[in-house]
């Protein structure tokens, strides 16, 4: 069978390309020589990233560690909504060509959270605080379409590890990973995201994160107590609000 391309003509030709810019400034290293540019160009000819396919979905949002809360970052979102009640997501640092692959979500819905044995259920943090105090985003996408995708993941969960120190408000990253993977939680309250964090974030995306909690407003209504609103409270030196609609689920609720 003959091939409708030359592979070799496709190799011949990345050599000559300026495989330098590919390489990200942030990560320390050689630059690409031509010899990857050229396997990497073989690669995307001869081979397929088919279960990367189907993360279609992008979310914004912001995670502080649970065990340090003043660590905050935004995290972008790429998500695979595999079936109504379970999504996979990966996160980076920003949605910029080079971002660095920074941690992994998975999200779950209400019933499936109910199913975990109390012991496992510590590792996952409530979505109502993030969705209800306007956090949360979907860029680029129809206002209508944004709020749909909300209303769909009300009362749902996220476990959440980030596995580079890619940088957090108010401090340097780690030039490559290292340590351990850092669980990271949720807010639930006001006050609880650094200010300029939020700010910054508006900014660049063009948004109003209090517009988008008034746009919300109604879907307080679909609201039920959660595991895990709690957790973070207290542990601020600012003063902290209750976001109306989010609530912390008790024993035997």
């Amino acid at each position: 069978m003959t091939m409708p391309f030359s592979v070799g003509a496709v190799l011949a030709t990345v050599l000559v390309f300026d495989t330098a810019l590919a390489q990200s400034p942030a990560v320390p290293g050689q630059p690409k020589t031509a010899r990857t540019g050229a396997l990497e160009a073989g690669a995307k000819v001869l081979q397929t990233t088919t279960p990367l396919h189907p993360f279609d979905i992008h979310l914004v949002g912001f995670h502080p560690m649970k065990d340090r809360p003043e660590m905050q970052m935004e995290a972008h979102h790429y998500c695979h909504q595999m079936n109504e009640d379970f999504a996979q997501c990966m996160l980076f640092d920003s949605s910029e060509k080079n971002a660095r692959l920074n941690g992994i979500e998975y999200i779950i819905s209400e019933s499936l959270f109910n199913t975990l044995p109390e012991t496992e259920r510590a590792y996952w943090h409530p979505h109502n605080g993030e969705i209800l105090g306007g956090q949360l985003v979907a860029p680029g996408i129809p206002a209508a379409a944004e709020k749909a995708l909300m209303r769909a993941k009300m009362n749902s969960y996220g476990k959440t590890w980030h596995v580079w120190h890619t940088g957090h408000e108010g401090g340097a990253a780690d030039q490559l990973p290292l340590g351990p993977a850092m669980l990271a939680w949720s807010f639930s309250r006001d006050g609880e995201a650094i200010p300029s964090m939020v700010e910054k974030h508006d900014r660049k995306l063009g948004i109003s994160t209090d517009e988008k909690r008034r746009q919300r407003a109604d879907l307080r209504a679909l609201a039920h107590p959660q595991q895990g609103v709690d957790d973070l409270k207290g542990q601020f030196a600012r003063p902290t609000r209750e976001i109306p609609g989010v609530t912390q689920k008790g024993d035997g609720r």
